[in-house]
């Protein structure tokens, strides 16, 4: 985790397609990353999102907890593609068994 600032690798970057959202992520989601990738997926009025973070290779408790509040939102209109990283932690968090993880 960078602590100066913002991982320069970090991307959120969401495309629409009918009632969805797609939010590709990248590099780190922690404390100063979360915002920006809860922002991406929320900024257009969609129902459905679905938050690819196969790319992520760090995510802390900021980034979990702006994926419980994407979970909120979305409730079972929410997929979530995670990295092997994002799914150690969503284990070690007891989130695992989440009908939004996709296997």
């Amino acid at each position: 985790m960078d602590q100066e600032g913002p991982d320069p690798n970090f991307s959120a970057t969401g495309v629409v397609a009918d009632d969805r959202v797609v939010v590709t992520v990248t590099g780190e989601v922690d404390m100063s990353t979360a915002e920006a990738m809860f922002v991406a997926s929320t900024k257009v009025p969609v129902s459905a999102a679905t938050l690819d973070l196969r790319a992520v290779t760090f995510f802390d408790s900021a980034a979990i907890h702006a994926l419980l509040r994407l979970a909120e939102r979305y409730g079972a209109e929410l997929t979530v593609l995670p990295s092997p990283q994002v799914r150690r932690v969503l284990e070690i968090s007891g989130l695992s068994t989440q009908p939004w993880l996709s296997d």
